[in-house]
């Protein structure tokens, strides 16, 4: 009862937030099927595939690092409306272009999803006031977690029924009526998603980064995590079928990821809400280098479980709590180009996880776990650590007032 008392105190425009980030993330498949559609019914070898969606992956990231930056000069509601249309119009062609044009098209279509990733961080911040955002960013996450355990398995059904081409028209058309709500819901004059937060007198991006030393040294540690969480979906199961475990095991362990994080992020981010922020976010990486621990022993089904359940407790902590506390720090005028920074630092290991892990492991796979503890644990020592640099704990001054008004959130990878 207290979960849902949560969800009542958090404002009426964000709970129509989650709503649409799960309706929209229910269609967002398309990347859980890229390698099979290129290797399949595009006939591409493994070598060409990985190019392709390895190039897709690089705009992803870009567009999460420079959305922000375009969010601050031209509005955040611009931004997200924009990405949502180029992204949904290149997912919907691409089924009827030719190979070449892929290798623009769905860099452009991931640049732009990213760009809508960094647009609706800076909304939520930019919609609710310091002391709440934690809560918001919870609820918006759980929309989108949620949409995760329901759109694979439709994507499965749609590609089993008819054609992997129709995940692509599915995905596009869903990004282009997501687009549509939008800009339904946003208001399209006078707010602070419209108006752009540019201001040629204020200092500069590196002045005030400088003024926060505490947020370079936490995108940084969060940048170094996510290359080492994200081994999740890249070397992990690897290791496990070399290990006896199949494909149906692999799959048990992501539902027990997804399980805790829909049953224990609400009332984990309400329960913490008056904690300090760097003091959980620093416990909550701590957690995930003690989880890639456990596979140093061993690889059974017991250490897998306990690992998969100590990744998902430092999940819990750390991202919701890292994400508002950065919004907490920005100043208005910088608020996008903050959540920009952010945002490109926590999806970095979707490209770099990869083909790190994955050298790594080929080379030396004893190292492979002790390597992955030692750096998340470091990260986490460095947010403990940043705890007393000067104005560690000091949240800028809100930066809105008055009601918060509808966010919207395009999955792109679980977690």
């Amino acid at each position: 009862m207290k979960v849902f008392g949560f969800v009542r105190d958090v404002p009426r425009t964000v709970r129509l937030l989650a709503l649409g980030s799960f309706l929209n993330g229910v269609v967002s498949f398309t990347f859980v099927y890229l390698f099979v559609y290129l290797t399949g019914p595009r006939g591409l070898g493994v070598p060409q595939a990985g190019v392709i969606a390895g190039i897709g992956g690089v705009g992803l990231v870009a567009g999460n690092f420079t959305g922000g930056w375009f969010g601050d000069r031209y509005g955040h509601r611009r931004m997200l409306l924009t990405g949502a249309l180029v992204s949904g119009a290149a997912l919907a062609v691409l089924p009827v272009l030719p190979v070449a044009a892929m290798y623009g098209a769905l860099p452009l279509a991931q640049y732009a999803a990213g760009v809508v990733r960094a647009a609706n961080a800076a909304l939520v911040a930019v919609s609710v006031p310091e002391g709440s955002r934690r809560q918001s960013f919870a609820l918006v996450r759980a929309g989108g977690n949620a949409a995760f355990a329901v759109g694979p398995p439709l994507g499965a059904l749609i590609a089993a029924r008819f054609s992997y081409d129709w995940l692509f028209v599915a995905d596009g058309l869903g990004t282009l009526l997501f687009a549509g709500y939008a800009a339904a819901v946003l208001p399209a004059h006078g707010t602070a998603h419209t108006r752009p937060a540019h201001d040629p007198g204020a200092p500069g991006l590196l002045r005030e980064l400088w003024a926060r030393p505490a947020v370079p040294v936490l995108l940084a540690a969060i940048l170094c995590v996510d290359l080492v969480y994200r081994q999740q979906y890249s070397t992990l199961p690897l290791f496990l079928a070399e290990h006896g475990h199949d494909a149906r095991f692999y799959g048990w362990l992501l539902s027990i990821n997804g399980g805790l994080i829909l049953l224990l992020e609400l009332p984990a981010a309400h329960a913490l809400r008056r904690r300090a922020p760097l003091g959980i976010v620093g416990a909550g990486l701590l957690l995930v280098g003690l989880g890639y621990a456990v596979l140093i022993p061993g690889a059974g089904a017991l250490f897998a479980v306990t690992m998969m359940a100590s990744l998902t407790a430092g999940e819990i902590l750390y991202k919701t709590t890292a994400t508002a506390y950065v919004a907490d720090q920005a100043p208005a005028h910088a608020q996008g180009r903050f959540q920009s920074l952010y945002a490109g630092a926590s999806i970095s290991g979707q490209v770099l996880a990869p083909p790190l892990g994955g050298a790594l492991y080929a080379h030396a796979p004893g190292l492979l776990w002790p390597v992955c503890a030692v750096l998340a644990c470091a990260a986490g020592a460095a947010v403990l650590a940043a705890r007393r640099l000067r104005g560690a704990g000091a949240p800028s001054a809100p930066v809105c007032e008055g009601p918060a008004a509808p966010v919207l959130e395009r999955r792109t990878q679980p977690g």
